[in-house]
């Protein structure tokens, strides 16, 4: 079997609008009798068969990967993302790939079946990303042209919806006092709740955390005193935390040493780990696409439930409202 792991940025494949491939997409409830996505003015729905644009074939993936960068961008994670060339200073997401080949042994001319996974989490050797996707259930695993795949797509869509994190995709905002207030509040949930999980074996928190130290003094340029940082991290470590046993924080069930588990960092990494199928939003139990999450109040939670937590969320439109304090 062979393993290839690669990240990729649609940067190449331009700014296509939005719109434009949304309004021919079908509807994936009604099938046949809607003849395609056609927005609604100011609700986040279909003026023809009344569904949400989350029923809606998604629109292109590169599409995906600018919203996923404009959500990282300025955030501890933009490490997960790529500048755009000409793009006046725009991230996209650097989304994980693999495609995993099988020999198959038919006649005297072998063949082989190649996999790919539209998304896999980062920063893992080819064992472990495998390892990773079997513990998911097959309707959440993100194969190519799969139910998994376009599943993905579309908690995207529900759970990181643009309009929580980029202004401009909110009609709703009437006056520069509640676009400031909008660019404040996402600036400081960028800053101190939005984390992305990352996957390791129970007992390799050390080294998640070591990882982070490094990534952090590298971007803040600090060269003076890295080595001893580092080494302070690391010491007595050698990578692992010394615990013996492992509890998932979600489900409260034991942990085998040799099946990966997610950590968050906004959790803290002494303790906190979940199984990858417990590794959900708190209110929709959801499990956080593409292991984005929002931590607070000791809780994951997807994007969606986390900014509803903060405004209230108009049941017409879908926008937070954003209530000025005076």
């Amino acid at each position: 079997m062979s393993v290839q792991l690669r990240a990729e940025g649609s940067a190449a494949e331009g700014s296509a609008a939005e719109g434009s491939a949304a309004e021919a997409a079908p509807c994936l409830e009604c099938k046949k009798r809607c003849s395609g996505f056609q927005p609604h003015s100011w609700r986040k729905a279909c003026m023809t068969c009344g569904c949400s644009s989350v029923d809606h074939t998604p629109g292109s993936e590169a599409e995906d990967d600018q919203k996923m960068g404009r959500l990282l961008a300025d955030s501890p994670f933009s490490h997960l993302t790529a500048k755009v060339k000409g793009g006046g200073g725009l991230r996209m997401y650097k989304r994980n790939r693999m495609i995993v080949t099988n020999p198959v042994v038919s006649g005297k001319d072998p063949t082989f079946n190649t996999t790919t996974y539209d998304w896999a989490p980062a920063g893992l050797n080819q064992k472990l990303a495998m390892q990773y996707m079997e513990l998911l259930p097959e309707s959440l695993r993100p194969v190519s042209g799969s139910a998994g795949s376009l599943q993905r797509r579309r908690q995207l869509l529900h759970q990181l919806p643009a309009y929580d994190h980029d202004p401009m995709k909110c009609p709703s905002l009437a006056s520069e006092e509640e676009i400031s207030t909008m660019l404040l509040f996402v600036k400081q949930y960028k800053q101190e709740v939005l984390g992305v999980g990352e996957v390791a074996l129970p007992g390799e928190s050390a080294a998640l955390k070591e990882a982070v130290l490094l990534r952090t003094v590298k971007e803040s340029g600090q060269q003076q005193g890295h080595t001893s940082a580092s080494a302070a991290a690391a010491e007595g470590s050698n990578g692992t935390d010394g615990m013996t046993e492992y509890r998932c924080t979600g489900c409260k069930a034991e942990v085998a040493k040799e099946s990966p588990v997610v950590y968050a960092e906004r959790a803290g990494y002494h303790g906190a780990l979940w199984h990858p199928t417990c590794f959900r939003c708190s209110e929709c139990s959801q499990s956080l696409v593409d292991l984005v999450y929002f931590w607070s109040s000791q809780k994951l939670l997807c994007g969606r439930h986390y900014c509803q937590s903060v405004w209230p969320r108009c049941s017409g439109c879908d926008e937070v409202r954003v209530l000025l304090m005076f």
